[in-house]
């Protein structure tokens, strides 16, 4: 078989005699597999009830791959194991749940606004490694994923969106009759990720019933999964599916990807995910650490005699005067065009006749506060003079000075300028939903709503309010209304992540004028770290419109582009690792 199963000797050779001689071995009494492992290229699967000893499942675990994720499964008395070695391993803090195949009944809800199939192309394993990027797991290399998609004992699934062939989702099973001839015919669910920015609910779900059928039909008699013991929207969907708690753990290898699994509460857990990626960077670059404010994300990094504080991306190497640019987006659209970058027409919001000329123009105008972020106070796509008015009035409870805009039609596109030098792109996209035919609008809000909340940490949620109705009203609909099937509504206009907003990574394919604009506006602001923001029609098309530099640019939001190594690579270059230096120097050459 393709998988990486090593037997013991005399076992191994007692099945292939058996096998030679055309007997099938009989389970339950039969000579079982001993020392059984499984490569899933993110790690192994260490099957602990193969091992008769302590002492061998403590070397596997030993001999664990860089930069890997083994799992010793299935241990029935962990106390022994951790005895051998206390300094090595632990015992993960997760929870096994099992789904009893032969009680499983299917459900008769179809998938809607997606199918789950098998893996069938080389960019099916390359999207499942994003994914797993894009979730903060371990990652396997694409290449063992495509290479083994007619493994017998691995099943990889995935989810793809029905309107644009983008993989959503994914899972992966192991058949324990194949990978180590289970006397109990079981099998067990790994890898279950749903891509955060989907818009289609029960993604998750759909796979993971998919996968239960498939090995349903291959006569298997249970399915497995290790879920952590707080994770309690995921323990919520497996109960729901008949899932039950059994008493069978996990036992890991003490090494940095398994770090905060094993130290205990850090300072640290109160940090966004804005600040936690930088922390995180600096730590795996041995940089110290000190948590200020963990809710305001404050934390100070000191490394070789030197000491520097930083608010998430915002750094003391950031100035008072770039701050102060950055803050008044009235004086920041005066820098940057008298740099030569594109901006929109500015309309002055007491002059009614402008405003109506405006409108005449363009046919919908853009007011924001002046000073400001999350898109709090922005509304877009005002098309009347009444809606501007209101706008005016709304944004000026949170700014007394508003500025009027062009609607520059296209794309919201987010470039992070490090050092001088664009690190990453992505398009930013207004929250949407996709109607199912049973759920009103309000509910399927609801639902995306908390799936980008956990996405994100609690950074990202849509709020249902006069925007979202207006937004719903201009497409003919209400936060009661129920949408028709596969119908995509967009529900803000604005594209803020903060707002429910998604992000979508274009880095490899944005035109050199964008690339170049940006960089001319953080060279006009003199701002080291920023996010320049541009509407553009299409990042592979020159034409843009300025709109916003964010002085504190989410870094976490670019993965897995390398934002926040290229963040602690400004703070301190003398950290980059000595084999990566070369490289970065004919990166800057």
């Amino acid at each position: 078989m393709a998988s990486d199963v090593r037997l013991g000797r005399s076992k191994a050779h007692r099945l292939k005699r058996l096998r030679h001689e055309g007997l099938k071995p009989v389970f339950g009494g039969a000579p079982r597999v001993e020392n059984a492992t499984l490569d899933c290229g993110w790690g192994r699967l260490l099957f602990a009830q193969t091992f008769p000893k302590a002492e061998p499942l403590i070397d596997a675990l030993r001999a664990e791959g860089p930069d890997r994720r083994d799992i010793a499964f299935y241990v029935r008395n962990p106390h022994v194991l951790l005895a051998g070695a206390p300094q090595e391993v632990f015992l993960d803090p997760s929870h096994t749940f099992r789904l009893d195949l032969a009680t499983y009944r299917a459900s008769r809800r179809q998938p809607r606004g997606f199918l789950v199939r098998r893996l069938v192309s080389e960019a099916d394993a390359q999207a499942i490694n994003e994914i797993y990027a894009k979730r903060r797991m371990v990652q396997a290399p694409p290449d063992f994923v495509w290479t083994h998609r007619d493994d017998r004992s691995l099943v990889y699934l995935v989810a793809e969106d029905s309107a644009t062939g983008r993989i959503i989702g994914t899972v992966t099973g192991v058949n324990h009759g194949r990978a180590f001839e289970d006397p109990e015919q079981g099998s067990s669910l790994w890898c279950l990720a749903v891509d955060p920015q989907a818009t289609q609910p029960g993604v998750g779900e759909a796979l993971v019933r998919r996968l239960a059928e498939h090995f349903k039909t291959h006569g298997l008699a249970f399915m497995d999964l290790s879920v952590m013991h707080d994770n309690d929207q995921a323990i919520a969907l497996y109960e729901k599916l008949g899932f039950r708690r059994v008493s069978f753990f996990a036992v890991k290898r003490k090494n940095p990807i398994n770090e905060a699994l094993f130290v205990g509460p850090a300072d640290d857990a109160g940090l966004n995910p804005y600040a936690r990626i930088i922390v995180d960077e600096a730590r795996r670059r041995g940089i110290h650490t000190e948590i200020i404010d963990a809710e305001g994300g404050l934390f100070r990094l000191s490394w070789g005699g030197r000491s520097i504080r930083c608010r998430e991306s915002l750094s003391e190497l950031t100035s008072a005067v770039a701050l102060s640019i950055c803050d008044d987006k009235r004086m920041t659209r005066r820098m940057v065009e008298a740099a030569g970058v594109a901006v929109p027409e500015r309309i002055d919001p007491e002059d009614e006749g402008a405003l109506k000329a405006a409108l005449d123009r363009h046919g919908a105008l853009v007011v924001k506060p002046a000073r400001g972020e999350q898109g709090k106070g922005v509304f877009v796509g005002l098309t009347t003079l009444e809606a501007v008015a209101d706008a005016i009035d709304a944004a000026r409870a949170l700014c007394p000075e508003v500025l009027v805009e062009q609607q520059v039609k296209g794309d919201d596109l987010r470039l992070v300028v490090i050092d001088f030098k664009v690190v990453a792109a992505a398009l930013r996209r207004p929250p949407r939903v996709i109607g199912d035919g049973r759920s009103t609008l309000r509910a399927l809000i609801e639902h995306q709503s908390r799936r980008r909340a956990a996405a994100t940490g609690g950074e990202s949620r849509i709020p249902v309010d006069a925007e979202t109705e207006r937004t719903l009203a201009e497409a003919g609909y209400t936060l009661d209304d129920v949408a028709p099937e596969g119908e995509e509504i967009q529900v803000r206009k604005a594209a803020n992540l903060h707002l429910g907003g998604t992000i979508h990574d274009v880095t490899d394919e944005v035109h050199p004028a964008l690339i170049r604009a940006a960089v001319a506006a953080a060279r006009a602001i003199d701002i080291s770290v920023t996010g320049i923001d541009l509407m553009v029609r299409h990042p592979r098309e020159p034409d843009y419109a300025f709109i916003e530099a964010n002085e504190r640019p989410g870094l976490a939001n670019h993965e897995p582009q390398p934002t926040a190594e290229r963040f602690i690579d400004l703070l301190f270059p003398l950290s980059i690792p000595t084999s990566a230096r070369a490289a970065v120097q004919n990166r800057d050459t």
